[in-house]
């Protein structure tokens, strides 16, 4: 099993409704300190994927910016949002309450 795929297998375990960061799923595939390759990893999912890219966040509990502009960014808060994922005025999810594990 490549690393990408490692990661993936820990992200399909996220719950709905819940979130995790880079940095925890790197550590559950036992990576630890690869959270900026878990970020590459869901960038390059293809199209006809099954995995809840949304549910992986950055540790501050954002959503994590795109080089690309806010259309990704914005799709995930909405995403998260529909599994009923709160956001505070800054932008941040309480990673006490939603996240996993």
């Amino acid at each position: 099993m490549s690393y990408y795929q490692a990661y993936y297998a820990v992200a399909r375990r996220v719950p709905r409704g819940r979130v995790t960061t880079y940095g925890a799923v790197a550590a559950e595939a036992g990576m630890p300190g690869r959270a900026r390759q878990v970020g590459y990893s869901m960038a390059a999912l293809p199209d006809d994927h099954d995995v809840p890219w949304h549910r992986v966040i950055n540790a501050k509990g954002e959503v994590s910016k795109r080089s690309g502009g806010n259309m990704f960014e914005n799709i995930q808060r909405i995403l998260l949002e529909a599994e009923g994922v709160t956001f505070d005025p800054r932008g941040r999810v309480d990673l006490d309450r939603f996240g996993w594990p």
